[in-house]
């Protein structure tokens, strides 16, 4: 099969599908309007990562390869285009959106207001709220007598700012600015509120209210400010001085990103037409660059944080995490694990069992090493706290940490800094590899012999990301499992050699054969007329190798369930290719970040959570782990949850070749949110105890 027929979906179209579903979200009336302001701020900022990342190495391809059909299925230039055109248009409705949520905050008392439509008291407040905090922060740069033009942040929001000066000759004297909006205050002011009515205004109108105070040395006699912003190239590039550590390389290639290639341009369509071409000129942005008109606001990946004002009514009721049965927070974490395995299901289950996992082996006098991969880390992390705890403790402390996870590196640099001040061996993985598997494995000194604990996760061992990422983390002591994941640590240690792995299935060199092997089995079971079938959770479907297997598979007769959030680019429902393929995407409150696969094996399902999607990087390029489910229990648990999601008819949407994102059909059926449904099933686990119990 040719990897670029019409049996493939454009990877870079499939992405802005799933984008253009978050942004279903904040379109969607049945959503809290606070919420609908999340999704907004959520679609903006991811599709800011794709024009850094995805976008970007498109454009580079065109630069460097002339056979980009070959590599793309279509030449550079037309997918540049039409990405550029899709964009052009979701930017538009998101807009619309924007403008719709406003007007329905209106009638809950809530206001967002510009700097035209205030009080005289308001301006009061506002232009005291500029003098004592906003005036301090403000970058203001005259462009017209520099020689060079200055650097304009892709992490930052400007006002272009345009004076017509006062003169006696006829012709117009103008001078151009640009002033940075700080990112280090909210960019949403709170007023205050006038009889019940609540009122908010962007620090961008803050600073508009207040131009005259910046620029009052000047005598203009009209003056204009409108918002743009850039997008640069994220991509890092490595010098190649033997001398320099991989820590410095990539901390200097780091802030070399900041002056990356622009690779977009967004505008306030209001603005002057001489002021736009004054500022492309001078960022040296052509017309073959995407260049996106939009409204007057943007950075609205800023509504991710949006002020909640104390209506929580019009946010989505929040669920308290749930106890894992059986496991407790107060008692001994490691007697329970060393008697059978748990799983957790954040953020429906609480992510402290994590931290207290790694606290309890800091202290525990027998525990005499504690190894963990780390990927993407939170701010103030608890994992390195406990981690530096164990270290002063006098335990052994191995990390191998991603410094090239992607806008994470400074902060990883910084924790790495610091986690090798307090004596904590540091491994920065595989040359030419990320490491992206989750695994932490302990030994523990238990009657003159080492026994093993640990545990092996779908997602980062990051608590703030935990509230907000569906994941699944095994805890076990088995030593068959751990035995393999103390492998992992010597393959970082000693990367040369090729280890072999009994039970995990590991990347770079075992997960796509095996899993092929899986795919083959349940081929050769449906051929045989038995039980065959294959149910994948994942993130991400573009890997063509894997497409063609699942095809081969759906053509022998085996049924294929999928549940993907994003890339899916397998088209279901082919006569003679895919007709036995379905393929759904969940998108709601948390983002559905487990990947749990299921194989069918003739009535006996084997059961696996992987760190790894169905991507050519995480098959081939990258330090993945795949574990097996051995425990009836908790692989019974994997499946049933599978099936939860599998049934949702309330935020499920079908993958197909025309991308248009239709809801599942409910037909006769109850409207079933695959979200709450699961925290139901964890509630009810424990009801169900409690009821033993009495």
């Amino acid at each position: 099969m040719n990897n670029h027929t019409n049996n493939y979906i454009d990877r870079e179209k499939s992405w802005l599908t799933f984008n253009a579903r978050v942004l279903q979200e904040a379109n969607d009336a049945n959503v809290p309007l606070l919420d609908r302001f999340r999704f907004l701020g959520i679609f903006s900022n991811n599709l800011d990562e794709f024009f850094r990342v995805r976008y970007a190495a498109i454009r580079r391809l065109r630069h460097e390869n002339n056979e980009t059909e070959k590599i793309l299925g279509l030449p550079a230039e037309q997918l540049l285009k039409e990405i550029t055109d899709i964009v052009i248009e979701q930017q538009s409705e998101s807009l619309r959106i924007l403008s719709e949520i406003e007007k329905k905050l209106e009638k809950e008392n809530i206001f967002i207001i510009n700097e035209k439509q205030v009080t005289k008291d308001q301006e009061s407040f506002i232009h005291d709220f500029f003098i004592q905090k906003v005036a301090p922060s403000v970058v203001t740069i005259m462009l017209n007598d520099l020689e060079e033009f200055p650097l304009l942040k892709d992490t930052s929001g400007y006002l272009a700012i345009k004076l017509v000066m006062k003169s006696n000759s006829s012709e117009e004297e103008i001078k151009y600015a640009v002033i940075e909006i700080p990112n280090t205050i909210n960019r949403f002011v709170v007023l205050p509120s006038i009889s019940e009515k609540q009122y908010i205004i962007l620090l961008d109108d803050v600073i508009r209210l207040n131009l005259n105070s910046i620029f009052n040395i000047f005598d203009y006699k009209c003056i204009s400010a409108h918002m743009i912003k850039i997008t640069r190239d994220a991509q890092l590039e490595f010098d190649s001085d033997l001398s320099k550590s991989l820590m410095e390389k990539i901390s200097n290639s780091v802030k070399e990103r900041r002056v990356g290639e622009p690779v977009r341009f967004v505008y306030d369509q209001a603005i002057e037409k001489d002021t736009l071409e004054f500022f492309l000129k001078g960022m040296n942005i052509l017309s073959s660059d995407s260049i996106i008109p939009g409204g007057r606001y943007h950075n609205r990946r800023d509504y991710m944080s949006f002020p909640n004002l104390g209506r929580y009514d019009l946010l989505y009721r929040e669920n308290l995490p749930l106890p894992v049965p059986g496991l407790s927070l107060e008692g001994s974490i490691l007697e329970r694990i060393k008697k059978k395995d748990y799983l957790l299901y954040a953020p429906y289950q609480s992510f402290s069992y994590i931290i207290k996992f790694l606290r309890e082996a800091a202290l525990d006098p027998k525990v005499v090493s504690i190894k963990i991969t780390l990927y993407r880390l939170a701010k103030n992390s608890q994992i390195v706290s406990s981690l530096i705890n164990a270290a002063k403790n006098g335990k052994k402390v191995t990390v191998q940490i991603e410094l090239q996870a992607r806008f994470d590196e400074e902060s990883n640099i910084s924790y790495s800094e610091q986690m090798q001040t307090e004596g904590i061996e540091l491994i920065f993985g595989v040359k030419g590899l990320k490491v992206h598997s989750k695994v932490c494995v302990i030994e523990r000194i238990e009657e003159g012999k080492v026994k093993r604990y640990g545990f092996i996760s779908t997602g980062n061992f990051n608590e703030n990301s935990a509230k907000i990422y569906t994941d699944v983390t095994l805890f076990t002591s088995k030593n068959e499992i751990l035995k393999d994941a103390a492998k992992i640590f010597d393959f970082f240690d000693v990367n040369y050699r090729v280890h072999r792995y009994k039970h995990l299935i590991v990347s770079p060199h075992y997960t796509r054969s095996r899993f092929n092997k899986l795919i083959e089995r349940e081929i050769s079971n449906a051929l045989s007329g038995k039980e065959a079938y294959i149910k994948l959770k994942m993130n991400s479907l573009s890997d063509f190798k894997m497409v063609d297997k699942l095809y081969e598979a759906s053509q022998a007769g085996v049924k294929i369930q999928l549940i993907i959030r994003g890339i899916c680019c397998l088209i279901p429902g082919v006569k003679d290719l895919s007709e036995n393929i379905e393929a759904i995407s969940i998108v709601d409150n948390y983002l559905e970040h487990s990947r749990i696969y299921i194989f069918g094996n003739a009535g006996d399902p084997e059961v696996f959570i992987s760190s790894a999607d169905f991507m050519t990087r995480n098959l081939d390029a990258r330090v993945e782990v795949t574990c097996p489910i051995y425990d009836p229990e908790i692989k019974q648990e994997l499946i049933d949850t599978f099936e939860i999601g599998w049934k949702a008819n309330v935020k499920a949407r079908i993958h197909s070749a025309d991308l248009l994102n239709r809801y599942r059909k409910r037909g006769d059926e109850k409207p079933f949110r695959a979200q709450q449904e699961m925290y139901n099933y964890y509630q009810n686990k424990l009801d169900v105890i409690a009821e033993s119990v009495q």
